[in-house]
């Protein structure tokens, strides 16, 4: 760093009380009497950063309240132009994420593949991915975002709504209440 202000002290020693004080989290997997099934959750803002581009969260966990096995923050590569844009968008990259877990857990298992349960927070999104119809205010979104229709059809990914509240990936694109990391599991503490 060129010019470290105290500023910057003050944020890097947050950092490591922040880590310090989880050195004990471990990841858990036990024994359960359901089958394990691959469970998605993803998110977006909508233009929160500085160049209008939205981020995109996902997360992936065996079994809806099991632990988490993948996840992912990023800054969307194109500017949407909806909110429901930004969610499609973010569907896409949680996809292709779920089609490999899919196909990884197939492979190690020796197992049919079950369909990935993605559960999406924006019900426009939802109906765009949905409905094949060519929608008047979607056709400028990029034939590669389209791909969804294809995996729904295929029988790979099965959406599913679920409210902002209860969706773990929305602390990927917007900034984390305490409460939210205790009710996720992600830090320890009452809310």
């Amino acid at each position: 760093m060129a010019r470290p202000t105290q500023a910057h002290l003050g944020l890097a020693k947050h950092v490591l009380r922040y880590i310090k004080g989880i050195l004990d989290y471990c990841i858990k997997f036990s024994k359960s009497g359901h089958p394990l099934e691959l469970v998605g959750f993803c998110d977006a803002d909508w233009g929160g950063s500085e160049d209008r581009r939205s981020i995109s969260g996902y997360t992936f966990q065996l079994n809806k309240c099991g632990p988490l096995i993948s996840w992912k923050s990023k800054k969307q590569n194109t500017v949407a132009l909806s909110t429901c844009e930004a969610e499609y968008m973010a569907i896409t990259n949680a996809m292709q994420e779920g089609k490999f877990l899919r196909q990884l857990y197939s492979d190690m298992n020796g197992c049919d593949k079950e369909a990935v349960s993605l559960y999406v927070d924006n019900q426009g999104a939802l109906a765009l991915a949905k409905n094949p119809v060519h929608h008047q205010r979607s056709k400028h979104i990029d034939i590669k975002y389209h791909f969804i229709r294809s995996e729904i059809e295929q029988g790979i990914i099965d959406f599913r709504y679920i409210p902002s509240e209860e969706n773990i990936s929305d602390m990927f694109t917007k900034p984390a209440t305490k409460n939210k990391m205790v009710k996720f599991g992600v830090v320890k503490g009452e809310t």
